[in-house]
């Protein structure tokens, strides 16, 4: 069973937030969203996901954190 729940941020916090999301370990999908509610990113996150793998997921972030303004990040736990 799984809960979602959702933060509404600018992008200069959007990678800082991102990682803290993963860092918690109880995630299964992280979206993102413009402030009109398109999806702009949308990745999963699995069980032993470590940081080799998530380094170009975060550089992608990164990316869009610089362009985006006002975004809303929804998260999907385990629970």
């Amino acid at each position: 069973m799984s809960t979602k729940e959702s933060f509404q941020m600018h992008g200069e916090n959007l990678l800082k937030k991102v990682r803290e999301l993963i860092n918690e370990g109880n995630i299964r999908r992280i979206t993102i969203k413009d402030k009109e509610g398109k999806e702009v990113m949308n990745f999963p996150l699995t069980i032993g996901v470590v940081g080799v793998v998530l380094a170009p997921v975060l550089a992608a972030v990164g990316a869009l954190a610089a362009v985006i303004g006002e975004c809303t990040i929804e998260v999907e736990r385990e629970e």
